[in-house]
């Protein structure tokens, strides 16, 4: 296995460490607690704005997707989950105040910029075989993690899935946060 199939498969545990780092160099003094929990609820509201557009096809195992997605988040940057989990993540270390925040919050975007780069291009080799110069033009249009300040003019539309059952979808994504905010708590209080 790759490094890049490795990030790709292991997404959702490879924060795990950092995550631990967060919570154990926790020292939250509501500094930055409004700005970070503006980065986390931004974060997850592109998540959710996402989720409804792509689907649950987002929670896959398999590097692919059954049709190509421009619409809603996807018309501005080509990877709106990963950019919302990378302004979660900030939002995180803000709130957390871990020890020096900056360094914190540096090595947390740089993690991550370096996770997503190597599963995007793992993800878009296979795109680029599934849908050839569709997906192309839409990747010579729109940006990878750091959206565009207009929309894509050739995104098509597509209606996006109730609330309900993007809420659905999205639910593991709103325990962990939950479960992390809480333990940050914990930490500063009874340690």
């Amino acid at each position: 296995m790759d490094i890049r199939n490795f990030f790709f498969t292991y997404r959702s545990y490879t924060p795990i460490p950092l995550g631990a780092m967060i919570i154990y160099f926790a020292r939250p003094e509501n500094t930055y607690f409004f700005g970070g929990a503006t980065l986390l609820v931004a974060g997850e509201l592109i998540r959710i704005w996402a989720v409804s557009h792509a689907g649950g096809e987002t929670r896959t195992r398999n590097v692919g997707a059954t049709k190509l997605c421009t619409s809603g988040p996807y018309a501005f940057v080509r990877n709106p989950l990963y950019a919302g989990n990378m302004l979660m993540y900030l939002g995180i270390v803000f709130i957390a105040e871990a020890a020096s925040v900056l360094l914190m919050a540096a090595t947390t975007f740089s993690f991550f910029l370096i996770q997503y780069l190597l599963i995007i291009s793992l993800e878009e080799e296979r795109l680029d075989e599934l849908f050839g110069q569709k997906y192309s033009l839409y990747k010579e249009n729109v940006p990878a993690i750091f959206p565009r300040i207009s929309r894509w003019s050739g995104s098509k539309d597509r209606t996006p899935a109730r609330i309900i059952n993007t809420i659905k979808t999205e639910k593991r994504t709103l325990q962990n946060v939950v479960a992390v905010l809480i333990l940050i708590f914990i930490r500063t209080q009874y340690y």
